[in-house]
């Protein structure tokens, strides 16, 4: 796999600092898993974090932190369910990376001719929501922008648009300042994780009919 497009340095680093919430941390991970340079990148950024943490004066630790953190960890053990063992999820998606299969399943949904949603449930909170999102071989996407971002990992087939063609192992970043002219440029159906705050903003005639039936 080849991997032209990437998130830009300052997200690698919040990646690396644990700084994002969980669905950009996701879309990020599943990034790193095809992208060898990118993994090499967080790698180092989180070398050199160490390193400045390693050269840091120590600090006292108060009377009893120790005693209390064995509680908590005992507390927590004793209260823990049983890992339920159940098949796993999303094995129907291909590209997408295996630690999203202990995620709670979900199905397909039709959001627009030839485009189709399906949720990822996520574990906490997140301002950030997350799904997959697959559209058919020629699909030409409405001209829209974002009120918030949108984070694309591509896992099979590829679409085109301003910024370049963006196959399998891509990331695409748009926000407010971009305006998407997608279309589907692959034999195959094109299935993403999206990573998105916001909403999308559909331009044009068509674009302000539709807004009222478009939700993602």
């Amino acid at each position: 796999m080849t991997v032209h497009h990437h998130p830009p340095d300052e997200l690698l680093g919040a990646f690396a600092a644990g700084t994002i919430d969980l669905g950009q941390h996701v879309a990020i991970a599943t990034h790193l898993v095809g992208c060898a340079k990118c993994r090499g990148a967080v790698r180092a950024m989180e070398h050199v974090g160490g390193a400045v943490l390693a050269a840091l004066p120590p600090s006292a630790m108060s009377d009893g932190s120790f005693e209390a953190l064995q509680r908590r960890l005992d507390e927590a053990s004793e209260t823990s369910a049983p890992v339920q063992r159940r098949g796993r999820a999303f094995s129907d998606v291909p590209g997408l990376p295996d630690f999203l299969g202990s995620y709670p399943d979900s199905s397909w949904r039709w959001i627009a001719p030839k485009v189709h949603l399906r949720p990822i449930r996520l574990p906490e909170p997140s301002a950030t929501r997350v799904f997959l999102l697959k559209s058919s071989p020629g699909t030409r996407m409405i001209e829209h922008t974002h009120t918030g971002f949108e984070m694309t990992c591509v896992l099979s087939g590829s679409f085109v648009h301003a910024g370049g063609q963006f196959g399998p192992g891509d990331f695409d970043l748009g926000d407010g300042s971009v305006d998407h002219d997608i279309r589907i440029d692959s034999v195959d159906d094109c299935i993403c994780l999206v990573a998105m705050q916001g909403d999308l903003k559909l331009n044009g005639v068509l674009g302000r009919l539709l807004q009222p039936l478009i939700r993602m």
